[in-house]
């Protein structure tokens, strides 16, 4: 293990805990298998399943993120993360496995549990389901005419031929 990089990543973070040990494994996992390193633009793309402590190893370690749309938040909930090489092609989903001992476990206890594992014991290993992603892209701002505020053109909607934001937005439904 890479003391310095957990260091990092607890720093980061502001705590120890399960949730980033689980994070910085299927990170280690990812630059086992894939061979991947720190991504200074879009060279590694990560779809993180879940918003929870792990990401923000994800972010530390691989560079990851949301504002460089090389993170990208898919919410299921699972404790999966999915990780792709633009330059390979090469692309690999990470799913922590469940325990039946989770919840006679302190936090501690758990952590230690999760840092000392064998990847292999920690994680089921897939091809994902979805394809790469495509870059992140830069979107034409439209102004709101009921708000006056800016937003990106995909998340526009018209209203009586006219462009409002999502907030200002009356969705019409009609109970189904």
């Amino acid at each position: 293990m890479d003391e310095q990089l957990w260091q990092k990543c607890v720093e980061f973070h502001g705590h120890e805990c399960p949730g980033l040990a689980i994070g910085f494994k299927a990170c280690e996992a990812a630059r086992k298998k894939l061979g991947i390193s720190f991504s200074k633009d879009e060279e590694i793309v990560c779809v993180t399943e879940n918003d929870a402590c792990g990401v923000d190893a994800v972010q530390v370690i691989t560079g990851c993120t949301l504002g460089k749309g090389n993170l990208i938040y898919r919410g299921t909930g699972k404790q999966a993360f999915t990780f792709f090489r633009r330059d390979t092609g090469q692309k690999l989903r990470i799913i922590l496995k469940p325990r039946d001992d989770n919840d006679k476990l302190s936090k501690d206890e758990r952590k230690k549990v999760i840092m000392e594992s064998p990847v292999e014991e920690l994680f089921e290993f897939k091809n994902p389901s979805f394809d790469l992603p495509k870059k992140a892209r830069i979107f034409n701002t439209i102004k709101c005419v009921k708000c006056g505020e800016g937003a990106p053109e995909h998340k526009i909607r018209i209203t009586d031929n006219k462009p409002v934001c999502l907030d200002c937005f009356e969705d019409y439904s009609r109970g189904w």
